[in-house]
Parts: structure tokens; C-alpha cells; sequence
């Protein structure tokens, strides 16, 4: 290994350390029913799942079940820590490469996240078009996908490059997201996502 590597190496080591800390503390707090806890760059973030959040969530896994069959490892709300500054996220959905397996500490690794969907909630949305976005990019996730309920509106993010994406698409919700050209190789159907 070289300097750098033994830095990088340290750095996400403490990274996954005080995440691991403030996870545990987090465990011990009387978390209400139905809300999702994150950690964005350092900053706990405590969101309620609504009914528009999850049929959302439900429509995307059951067009990756369709697309790739019922054991496609797909997970919702599953702690998956990125790179950059602190992030324990949490991703409504996250695909799964064929064969990825957990780390050391149990947990799933973002290099082998194929695909990204959060649905926007009004209090966090910021996340999702921020600082998530860019640790999704950094991860080299090659797919993410926001649906806004509020907007009406999907934006598909590809070919992720130096912390961003190179390519967006804007889909008004009743048009089709065409990811055909993408590794998922599907069509996301949103007219029946819900509004918020």
C-alpha cells in the first residue's frame, strides 16, 4: 500500500468507527414507529415514511422484481455507509449486484450498489439532491433515480464521474423513465406514482 492508500484506509476506518458510535446511541433512543433514520455528512436526519413514500418505493422494487425476478437482492431502508464525510445512508432502494456479499463489520458495500431510487420527502429532500447524490456519485453507483411526489417528477442520474453525474434526465410523472440503455435494462413505468 502506498501513503495514500494507508490515509484513505484510516480515514474510512474512523469514518465507519463514529458511525458505528452514533448508530448505537441512535439504537438506545426511542425512535418513533414508521420513521427512517439516517446520517448525512455527520448530521442525524429522522424522516416519517407516508403512505405516497412507500406505494412509491413499492412501484420501483416490484419493477425490479418484475425486471430481475423475486430474488433480486434489493433492500429498503438498509444502512449502507458511502464515502465522503460521514455517511450513514439508508437508500428507499438499492439493487445489488449478483454476488455481493457483506463486509467484515456486516454490512453491504456501496461498490456493490447497482442502483439508487429515494423518493423525496418535503423535510430531507435537500439530501437527495445534495449531499446523497454526491456520495452515490463518489460510490460510482451507476444508476439513481429521484422520484418527487411534490414536483411530479423523476430525475435519472448516469454515468457517475468525480462526485456527480454526467448525465440527468427530468420525466414528468405519466411518462415512462426509459432506463433501457442503463445496466438495469427496464422501463419504470409512473403513471400510477402517487402524489404528494
Amino acid at each position: 500500500m502506498t501513503v495514500l492508500e494507508d490515509r484513505i484506509a484510516m480515514a474510512e476506518s474512523d469514518n465507519t468507527y463514529q458511525l458505528d458510535q452514533m448508530f448505537e446511541r441512535l439504537e438506545k433512543m426511542p425512535v418513533p414507529e414508521g420513521f427512517k433514520v439516517e446520517i448525512v455528512e455527520g448530521a442525524v436526519y429522522m424522516s416519517p415514511q407516508r403512505d405516497v413514500h412507500w406505494n412509491t418505493i413499492r412501484r420501483i422494487v416490484r419493477a425490479l422484481e418484475d425486471t430481475f425476478g423475486m430474488d433480486v437482492n434489493v433492500l429498503s431502508d438498509v444502512r449502507i455507509d458511502f464515502p465522503d464525510r460521514m455517511n450513514g445512508l439508508a437508500p428507499d432502494v438499492a439493487k445489488l449486484r449478483d454476488g455481493a456479499e457483506k463486509d467484515s463489520g456486516g454490512r453491504w458495500r456501496p461498490e456493490d450498489v447497482e442502483f439508487i431510487g429515494e423518493v423525496i420527502s418535503k423535510d430531507t429532500a435537500k439530501n437527495d439532491y445534495g449531499p446523497k447524490k454526491t456520495a452515490y456519485a463518489l460510490a460510482e453507483v451507476p444508476v439513481y433515480l429521484i422520484a418527487d411526489p411534490y414536483a411530479g417528477k423523476c430525475h435519472l442520474f448516469t454515468q457517475p464521474k468525480d462526485g456527480d453525474y454526467v448525465s440527468e434526465l427530468s420525466v414528468a410523472y405519466g411518462a415512462d423513465v426509459d432506463m433501457t440503455t442503463t445496466l438495469l435494462g427496464l422501463t419504470l413505468t409512473t403513471d400510477k406514482f402517487p402524489r404528494g
